[in-house]
């Protein structure tokens, strides 16, 4: 058995949100079109593995919850279908070039932390998030994960 990892993914709330988990239960994370983050889901992520939830392309970006990886990586269908912005001419069902996980909600933060108030924790200066602000998944180390849910006045810990 594998330990927990921990995670943040990024979504704009206008295109998916944590209302939308909420709604939906279970989603998959599709249209990932970034290696690296695409190789954190198809290499490294694991069912059981917890989640924030990252608002991003908002004023101000916040993490707003908690999901958790529910399925082992799966090929995105989006990349086959020609209709879709996500669609990727290279790709083949017989070799996939981008994979996906399910992720489940878990819990939607009260007071959900601002980029802003993560900046401000010292525990919190070498986050990921920071470094690769570019990528829409980054790794979360188990005491940020700590700290930000206490932050948020988390349920669930």
């Amino acid at each position: 058995m594998s330990t927990r990892q921990y995670w943040l993914m990024k979504s704009e709330p206008y295109a998916y949100s944590i209302d939308d988990l909420e709604k939906d239960g279970v989603t998959p994370w599709d249209g990932v079109r970034n290696y690296a983050a695409r190789n954190y889901m198809r290499d490294e992520m694991n069912v059981g593995d917890r989640v924030l939830f990252y608002h991003s392309n908002v004023r101000p970006p916040v993490i707003a919850g908690i999901m958790e990886v529910c399925s082992e990586p799966y090929p995105d269908q989006l990349q086959f279908d020609p209709e879709s912005k996500y669609f990727d001419e290279k790709s083949s069902e017989e070799d996939p070039t981008w994979q996906l996980v399910d992720v489940k909600f878990v819990e939607k933060f009260d007071k959900p932390v601002t980029r802003d108030e993560l900046k401000e924790v010292s525990e919190l200066d070498d986050m990921e998030l920071f470094r690769l602000n570019r990528v829409s998944i980054t790794p979360v180390r188990e005491h940020e994960y700590k700290k930000i849910l206490e932050m948020a006045e988390a349920k669930e810990n």
